[in-house]
């Protein structure tokens, strides 16, 4: 058995090109997006048809159904990789504090963090419970804030599928300088 090694690699690159922009598509069409979603579907067509004609007209080598496997696997690991790094949409934060909630929420909200505080109770006892929506590209910031800030803070996060009204995060470096200038009274008795 003789191999192309031409036509393996290129069989190889498409799939991985193929299904990066899947694993995008699937990704952009779930949060939304209605124009980007549908352009990168004619693409991903088009590449798909050119790489599956590849495979059909040498199914005789086994080593072009391996680079089709192969290419597939990584199409879908860089295609979640580059969704990571544009961190497309927004996160909700829910953070549980044992203690200082109302400092946590400041500070949060000194970085420019809109902040919702309600107060809680848990098995051990009374808590304050923080919801933060901030996009998902200041996801891993803010998470080791809240951590430098309360060590013991509890956080869980979830990706909104809606968003209407309320503090907006385009106006984050604007509330940033309000709340430095302003700080809010703790309407809370201590718990």
């Amino acid at each position: 058995m003789e191999f192309n090694w031409g036509i393996i690699v290129t069989i190889l690159l498409i799939n991985v090109v193929y299904v990066t922009l899947n694993t995008l598509r699937m990704m952009l069409t779930m949060k939304g997006y209605q124009l980007a979603a549908p352009f990168i579907a004619m693409v991903e067509v088009a590449i798909y048809v050119v790489g599956l004609g590849l495979v059909l007209d040498n199914l005789d080598n086994v080593a072009n159904i391996i680079a089709y496997a192969v290419g597939f696997g990584a199409g879908i690991y860089a295609g979640m990789k580059i969704e990571d790094k544009l961190a497309l949409g927004h996160i909700l934060v829910t953070t549980i504090v044992p203690e200082n909630g109302w400092e946590v929420a400041e500070k949060l909200r000194g970085e420019g963090f809109g902040v919702t505080i309600t107060q809680a109770h848990g098995r051990e006892g009374s808590r304050y419970v923080l919801e933060i929506l901030t996009p998902r590209s200041n996801e891993r910031s803010l998470y080791k804030l809240i951590h430098e800030i309360e060590p013991k803070a509890f956080m869980i996060s979830y990706e909104p599928r809606y968003i209407n009204g309320g503090f907006w995060t385009k106006r984050m470096k604007k509330n940033k300088k309000q709340v430095k200038n302003n700080p809010q009274e703790n309407p809370f008795t201590e718990l």
